[in-house]
């Protein structure tokens, strides 16, 4: 009834597409919190698809051994749109804050911008600077969704 090359296609699409996608999820997704030896910052979201107004916490770990030095308190905190422009950072004392091996700091982002307007749906990123023991500057950065 139906050729065998047409009935070979679809048994072979319908195996092969969950194996692949399986596969290429097991591969897309990252942990946001690995503890390591030696210098490591992180940032931990408690997931990455939010909806709009929706809070975002936001929580800033030292996921290495060093400590790590941050130029305010409000420990190198920028959310920025997907072409890096700032769009909040926490309003802070201009002190050197630390933040020792394993310890954490969390934020709560409502989603406003700075000034005062509610964002857009979109992809935003998450950024955090901290200087090392030996001076240099580390950097991370999580990218979030935000949908109605």
């Amino acid at each position: 009834m139906f050729p065998k090359g047409l009935l070979f296609a679809i048994i072979l699409g319908v195996v092969s597409g969950p194996i692949f996608g399986i596969i290429l999820y097991e591969y897309g997704v990252e942990d946001q919190l690995v503890y390591v030896d030696g210098t490591s910052l992180s940032i931990v979201t408690e997931k990455t698809n939010f909806t709009l107004g929706e809070p975002i916490s936001i929580t800033i770990v030292n996921s290495g051994t060093d400590e790590l030095k941050f130029p305010d308190a409000s420990y190198g905190l920028i959310i920025k749109q997907l072409d890096s422009i700032p769009i909040f950072s926490p309003t802070a004392a201009q002190v050197i804050s630390n933040l020792d091996s394993h310890e954490d700091v969390t934020f709560v982002w409502d989603q406003i911008k700075n000034n005062g307007d509610q964002i857009l749906e979109g992809t935003y990123k998450i950024t955090s600077k901290a200087i090392t023991l030996d001076g240099s500057i580390i950097e991370k950065i999580v990218i979030i969704h935000v949908f109605k």
